[in-house]
C-alpha cells in the first residue's frame, strides 16, 4: 500500500523537514505573533483535516495513517514558501503557518493546497483510494492565542465535513487583523468565486 501522485515522480518527501509536533507548532505560531505584533503585520493559518484517515487505519493499520499524513505533508511542503512552517496539530490534521499572509493571500495558498492533494490516492491491492479532506482557513487577530489560531482555522475546515473544498472564519476574523477585504467575486463562507 502507498500513497501516490504527480509528486512520487520527483524527488521523495522524505527529504523534506519534518512537520513540527503540536508543541513545537504552537511556540513557533506564538513567536509568528511576537513578530506580527512588533512589525503591524498579518498572520494565517491553514488548516488541512484528513476526513477518512480514521477508515484508512481500521482498514490498513497505523502504518498507512502515518505514511499518509508523511506523504500529504512532503507534497504540501513544496506549495509553501521558505519561512511558511507546517505541523501537526493532532491526529488527521495538519496545519500551515503563513507569516504576513492576510485571508486573501491565505486564501492563494489554501487553493494551492487544494490543487495539490487532489492528486495524491492511496493505492491497495491495486485500487486506488482518493483522500478526503477539508482545508479551513483563520486569520490572526490581537485576541488570539495559538492555540485559538489553529482552532478556528480547525472549526472552519471541519464545517466542509470531506467536501474538498476551503472555508474561512469568516470577514470578521480578517477585518479584526487589519487585512484587506475578500476581493470581489469570491464568496467569504468558502474563499471560492461566487457565481451570480
Amino acid at each position: 500500500m502507498a500513497a501516490t501522485g504527480p509528486e512520487s515522480r520527483a524527488r521523495s518527501p522524505r527529504a523534506l523537514p519534518d512537520p513540527l509536533r503540536p508543541r513545537e507548532l504552537e511556540l513557533r505560531i506564538d513567536e509568528e505573533i511576537g513578530r506580527a505584533e512588533r512589525h503591524g503585520t498579518m498572520l494565517s493559518c491553514l488548516v488541512v483535516l484528513i476526513e477518512n484517515l480514521e477508515d484508512l487505519v481500521a482498514e490498513h493499520g497505523e502504518r498507512i495513517g502515518e505514511e499518509t499524513v508523511a506523504y500529504i505533508a512532503g507534497a504540501l511542503a513544496r506549495e509553501l514558501r521558505r519561512f511558511d512552517r507546517l505541523g501537526t496539530p493532532g491526529e488527521g490534521a495538519l496545519a500551515i503557518v503563513l507569516p504576513g499572509a492576510d485571508s486573501p493571500r491565505g486564501e492563494v495558498v489554501a487553493r494551492r493546497v487544494l490543487e495539490r492533494v487532489h492528486t495524491i490516492k492511496i493505492e491497495s491491492q491495486g485500487t486506488r483510494r482518493p483522500l478526503s479532506l477539508s482545508v479551513g482557513l483563520a486569520a490572526w487577530n490581537p485576541d488570539m492565542s495559538p492555540q485559538q489560531l489553529v482552532d478556528r482555522a480547525r472549526e472552519a475546515a471541519a464545517r466542509r465535513n470531506g467536501e474538498d473544498a476551503l472555508a474561512e472564519t469568516g470577514p470578521a476574523a480578517t477585518e479584526a487583523a487589519g487585512a484587506r477585504p475578500l476581493p470581489p467575486g469570491v464568496d467569504p463562507r468558502f474563499g471560492r468565486a461566487s457565481r451570480s
